[in-house]
């Protein structure tokens, strides 16, 4: 979807260079890691991405940073759909704790809304590899930002 621009630098405060199809779509960092959206409904998400040799570290393992972004982008996927369109919110805080290396396949993240409150929401995701071992435990906090008003 957003592969011809990759390369494009991104400027502050400048028109974003890409455009999501749809509220619930990859961005184009997830499109990059070949993650999918397989489902995503009443605040949870499942969402796959297979091990590729980019994904790697130096002794042939799923990065930890590809787990951790699966995880992560899992979570949002949840809110989203708990969400309206457009709404902005961003993680804040997260943590994960690795059970299993990941050696071959794809791997898939089961996510939840944990908790939530008007700015504060809280969720949780596991990642299993293919054979459907625990890889990683991951929770995570994400804000939504306050509605602009009249009087800011």
């Amino acid at each position: 979807m957003n592969r011809k621009v990759y390369e494009e630098p991104m400027i502050e405060g400048a028109p974003l260079p890409f455009e999501l199809p749809a509220w619930i779509a990859c961005a184009p960092f997830e499109e990059c890691l070949g993650m999918h959206i397989e489902e995503a409904k009443d605040g949870k998400a499942l969402l796959t991405m297979p091990f590729k040799v980019k994904l790697a570290q130096g002794k042939g393992l799923m990065h930890g940073g590809a787990v951790t972004a699966l995880a992560d982008t899992a979570v949002a996927m949840a809110i989203k759909r708990l969400l309206p369109e457009d709404s902005h919110f961003a993680t804040v805080a997260l943590d994960l704790k690795f059970h299993a290396p990941v050696r071959g396949g794809t791997v898939r993240a089961e996510a939840r809304v944990t908790e939530r409150d008007e700015r504060n929401i809280r969720g949780e995701a596991e990642v299993f590899d293919e054979h459907g071992v625990k890889v990683a435990t991951f929770t995570s906090h994400f804000k939504v930002k306050r509605p602009v008003t009249s009087d800011q």
